[in-house]
């Protein structure tokens, strides 16, 4: 729809009416307003699946890897596709609007929402970040770039100041966002968080670079809680409160408006952009024709799979991989993550899979019929309570597998009662006059034992078993973070000796105490071995294997939205196992499930080393198609991985006074790794294939203006066919502007049959060698040195490229 038309529509609308479709309907809807054919907006979070508008294991949704995942592809064609995916299961769910993708980048390996964050480099993060909102977008499905600007760790997320230089911010963290409005993205969403003094809803930026120098036409929609003004944020370039219908603006807003202290044409921008989101979606006006999207499940887990061995980042190989499937009898999976996998990363992000295969299930159905595969924890990272699971616990009334969620009033009477399929019941129905959220449940015990049996919420909560009380505790919130107020809560637990096969009556009760949410959580965790039974249980198991696979891995107490992490350590004693196994096994693969950089300090005791990041629900498929040579990993580093805590160039993400200082400058990731002169212990880039690959030469085109192709000939050098991706990297050692010591500048993969020669062709734009200045982007006469190779610590060729004024 032309601008002309959706200025008319504007004009049909009376202030009160324009104010209104300025603040959210719903928590994920915008207002409908039949005046000028405009139907809800339906928003979802993303960015692995689309959840949809409620928080309900009986709406499952498809499952993609992790963010940092598609990163480590370094394939913006496979991400479009996945996009594309995700556009599919939007419109089967009603969603016009996903709230992705995050584009802020891996300032610091502590950051806890490392995993839906692509890069620490913010141009890889941006090619990839444009190829998603390309993909999502192409099938009539508006992505939103977020958190619009340095949200890139979640310390006093809400609050903090970001203190970042101007350069700094334009050459590192607006680029992603910078290419997602070129890409054509439909909505950004403004941070919680403060830049250089002001408040994201309230900030310039905003205005500009954003709107005025991008040239971005949808609206800001803002993070969930974070307008939190009415005045300076409704004359900022913000233009959506979210969620509603409660929120700063409203009558408040109008009030303004009609007393002269702000413009009505303020409004009328602000509505326009809205209507255009909803021109594009095809919520305004008549109903229209929308991208055709041809698919399948099938075709669609196929492709969940392709993208977890495309993810897949083989950072050590002696040898070992690929297994040939026909040479292994006896297979030892061990861990806790192996049957318990982390297939995404916690909080607002979060979905529920259908089916989600974990790494023993793949590898399982990779060796039916010619291996025996066996499994023991050997060590366990989590003290975190279980929730019920369906497997073990049936609805009192009907006996179905699942629980039994009621909700009361005062006087306990129940008002609704439904059977759900998990103990964590993130939302229970509304219901008005409900004072209490209960679950109850029959617990089949599969194993005799002190069980140990859990009720989570904020306020007066109460757990019983049999009618015997276990909890009664008035738990104070300690957290005003969205995440973990309203997806975390804590919990209280309490013993239970049962027996197996006989069935205990459980109910759990919290309170609805205003200000404290709604989330309910009854869990039952069965007896656990002693830590070394445990370990000598998967140290006798090694033993009699042909093969060890060890799958280890961060959890949600650790690594998740809300909070940064404390350490790079893996949690509980998983160091010590896979030490363990090593030594009992010469033939073990480790297998590494977490969502950012762990340490590893076992990295050279082990002949491999497989990195699977979150991998989404085909997790144990695509884990065994590299494992058992049918696929290669394709995966490379999108960020760095320290050898030590003490070498990372920025572990301390706590601000000081509410100010967060970005003291590093230009110099984030590998940038500060080489600049420090000491090598981490995976360079940006690395990653392994099944083959080899030699660097044998390099020419640079004469420049284009100020952008230039870059063209390698590499050689497979191997015996098998193979994917190598190509980097080229530009440093300058003369000059007097201040620079990284070596920067990304593009890349390219290219495929070849052993003992073929390719050349790969880097585009090299012109941006990759200006600089920011108070007067807007120059460039600096001179030589660059052109740098290309696997990684940013392996760059076997060089070049010259003469840059004019």
């Amino acid at each position: 729809m032309r601008t002309e038309e959706l200025r008319r529509l504007v004009g049909k609308l009376d202030l009160d009416q324009k104010v209104r479709l300025l603040t959210g309907a719903t928590q994920w809807r915008i207002h409908a307003e039949p005046a000028i054919g405009l139907r809800p907006v339906v928003m979802s979070d993303g960015p692995v699946g689309v959840r949809g508008e409620r928080w309900d294991e009986r709406d499952t949704s498809l499952v993609l890897p992790s963010p940092t995942a598609l990163a480590a592809t370094w394939s913006p064609e496979l991400v479009a596709r996945l996009g594309g995916l995700l556009a599919a299961e939007a419109r089967r769910k009603g969603v016009d609007v996903l709230l992705a993708p995050t584009l802020n980048l891996h300032r610091s390996p502590v950051g806890g929402r490392h995993f839906e964050c692509y890069s620490e480099d913010p141009w890889l993060t941006a090619w990839i970040g444009a190829a998603y909102v390309r993909g999502v977008q192409a099938g009539g499905v508006a992505a939103t770039a977020k958190h619009y600007v340095a949200n890139d760790s979640e310390t006093e997320r809400m609050t903090l100041d970001a203190a970042v230089d101007e350069r700094v911010l334009r050459e590192v963290y607006l680029v992603p966002f910078e290419a997602a409005v070129a890409a054509g993205v439909w909505a950004v969403m403004s941070a919680y968080n403060g830049v250089n003094g002001a408040p994201m809803s309230e900030n310039p930026l905003l205005a500009d670079p954003l709107k005025g120098e991008w040239g971005f036409t949808g609206p800001v929609v803002s993070d969930w809680g974070a307008v939190r003004s009415t005045m300076p944020s409704a004359r900022a370039a913000q233009d959506l409160v979210m969620p509603g219908p409660r929120g700063p603006w409203g009558d408040a807003l109008a009030a303004a408006v009609r007393s002269g202290e702000i413009m009505e044409s303020t409004v009328d921008d602000k509505v326009e952009r809205l209507l255009r989101l909803a021109d594009l979606v095809g919520a305004l006006g008549s109903p229209r024709p929308r991208p055709d999207l041809m698919s399948t499940m099938e075709s669609e887990l196929a492709l969940l799979r392709t993208a977890v061995a495309s993810s897949a980042v083989l950072v050590r190989n002696e040898g070992v991989l690929p297994v040939d499937p026909t040479s292994v009898r006896r297979v030892a999976v061990l861990g806790w993550n192996a049957v318990t996998a982390r297939i995404q990363g916690g909080g607002s992000a979060g979905v529920y899979p259908a089916a989600p295969v974990s790494p023993l299930d793949g590898i399982r159905a990779a060796l039916a019929g010619t291996a025996d595969v066996v499994h023991a924890v050997g060590a366990y990272p989590s003290e975190s309570p279980t929730p019920l699971d369906p497997a073990y616990s049936g609805d009192p009334v009907s006996g179905e597998p699942g629980v039994l969620v009621r909700l009361l009033d005062a006087g306990g009477g129940e008002l609704h009662a439904e059977r759900r399929l998990s103990g964590r019941i993130l939302e229970p129905a509304r219901v008005s006059g409900a004072v209490t959220v209960e679950i109850q449940a029959l617990l089949r015990p599969p194993s005799s034992g002190e069980w140990r049996l859990a009720v989570g919420g904020w306020g007066p909560v109460s757990l019983t078993a049999d009618g015997r009380p276990l909890v009664d505790e008035d738990i104070a919130v300690d957290t005003d973070d969205p995440a973990t107020m309203h997806l975390a809560p804590a919990f209280r637990a309490g013993m239970l000796r049962v027996t197996e096969g006989e069935e205990v009556h459980l109910v759990a009760r919290r309170s609805l105490v205003p200000g404290t949410g709604v989330a309910t959580l009854l869990a039952a965790d069965p007896p656990r071995r002693g830590a070394v039974r445990e370990l000598t249980a998967a140290v006798e198991l090694a033993q009699g294997a042909d093969l060890a696979v060890v799958v280890v891995g961060t959890t949600d107490e650790i690594e998740s939205e809300g909070f940064d992490r404390t350490s790079l350590a893996l949690p509980g004693a998983q160091d010590e196992l896979v030490r363990a196994v090593a030594a009992a096994n010469p033939n073990t693969v480790v297998i590494v499930n977490s969502g950012g950089p762990v340490l590893l300090p076992w990295r050279e005791e082990v002949p491999a080393v497989l990195l699977s990041w979150f991998p989404g629900e085909q997790a144990g498929h695509g884990l065994a198609d590299v494992l058992f040579g049918a696929a290669e990993p394709g995966g490379r580093l999108p960020t760095t991985w320290a050898a030590g805590a003490a070498d990372v160039p920025v572990l301390d993400t706590r601000p000081v006074d509410g100010v967060l200082r970005y003291a590093e400058g230009l110099d984030i990731g590998y940038r500060a790794w080489l600049g420090a002169g000491s090598p981490p212990a995976y360079w940006f880039g690395h990653g392994l294939g099944y083959t080899t690959w030699s660097y044998e030469d390099i020419s640079v085109s004469e420049p284009d203006g100020h952008a230039c192709s870059v063209r390698i000939r590499v050689r497979n050098t191997g015996s098998r066919p193979g994917r190598e991706v190509v980097q080229v990297y530009l440093s300058r050692s003369d000059g007097t502007v201040a620079r990284p010591p070596r920067w990304l500048a593009g890349f390219t993969a290219v495929t070849a049959a052993p003992g073929g020669v390719v050349d790969a062709v880097v585009d090299v734009p012109a941006r990759m060698v200006e600089h920011w200045t108070p007067g807007g982007w120059a460039v600096e006469p001179g030589e660059f040195a052109v740098h290309a190779g696997r990684s940013a610590g392996d760059l076997p060729l060089s070049a010259r490229m003469a840059i004019g004024g």
